[in-house]
């Protein structure tokens, strides 16, 4: 009696964040190794549909590095970089296309539908609502069709959104020509979020979040304002990898996302923690 009594205490808890929440927006990035893990992306996939279930309008957008790289392996094509960003020649993204806009694309779609949800693919191959151009960067090195996003269709996600299913997205998006282009699945999240206008963006990660000590889990930093973000970063507190990714957070909610989360994908039911509970388990950074 005592166990089911605490169930129910869980519930009363996360019934006023279900309230708060509902008919919102929550786009959700997921990549890298969270792909991999059947487990871990089953946990997703399943807090997902429990999110749209009591109300929420879950977004997914999502990247597949490492599906992409062991593909180009297995076709006996050399994986390149140049500052973190695959160069992308006209061999690799028939791969990239392959891998994102279909296979990846496809079986999360099909998942969640097994897991008894209700998803639609939107990609190059299906229904295309990423529209970019070519990235040029700073110093002017050649990407190959490496793209960023400039336009997103906001009607036809908004509208699946509305008959209860749940828009999958890959990070690739379409030029004027037609021509295709690999997009870094943050950037991509990022601008989906945006054009939405959600009240959360979520980065599933393979860190619990911002650290004071970035090799100790139990040193995370539950909230965050902008100014205290530019604070740890200027201490050198946040470095390495995590600066580029807490930059892009707060250039977000300076364009109108209400909240950005970095939670760590691998720990069960890490979305449901986070979003329906008060203490939750990653990093949030408000306005």
């Amino acid at each position: 009696m005592q166990e089911a009594i605490e169930k129910a205490n869980t519930l009363i808890e996360a019934m006023g964040w279900i309230r708060k929440f509902r008919g919102k927006t929550t786009v959700i990035k997921l990549g890298g190794s969270l792909l991999e893990d059947e487990d871990a992306r089953r946990h997703i996939l399943l807090d997902i549909i429990f999110m749209e279930t009591v109300g929420m309008r879950p977004v997914v957008v999502h990247g597949g590095g490492k599906a992409i790289t062991q593909e180009l392996a297995a076709a006996g094509i050399e994986a390149k970089f140049v500052r973190g960003r695959r160069v992308t020649d006209p061999e690799t993204l028939k791969i990239v296309r392959k891998v994102l806009a279909g296979d990846l694309n496809r079986q999360l779609t099909q998942e969640i539908e097994q897991l008894g949800g209700r998803a639609i693919n939107l990609s190059p191959d299906t229904t295309n609502v990423l529209f970019g151009e070519k990235l040029i960067t700073e110093d002017g090195v050649d990407l190959g069709a490496v793209g960023h996003v400039t336009r997103v269709d906001r009607d036809v996600i908004e509208g699946l959104s509305y008959t209860d299913q749940v828009p999958v997205i890959p990070s690739m998006c379409v030029g004027a020509q037609g021509e295709l282009y690999n997009v870094n699945a943050d950037t991509a999240a990022m601008a989906v979020a945006e054009a939405l206008g959600a009240e959360k963006l979520i980065f599933l990660s393979d860190v619990n979040g911002v650290r004071r000590d970035k090799n100790d889990p139990e040193t995370i930093i539950h909230s965050l304002s902008p100014d205290q973000a530019r604070e740890l970063i200027a201490s050198g507190v946040i470095d390495a990898g995590m600066i580029p990714k807490v930059e892009a957070c707060l250039q977000t909610l300076d364009r109108g996302v209400g909240k950005v989360h970095i939670i760590d994908g691998r720990l069960r039911h890490s979305l449901l923690l986070e979003i329906y509970t008060t203490s939750g388990v990653g990093t949030e950074i408000r306005k």
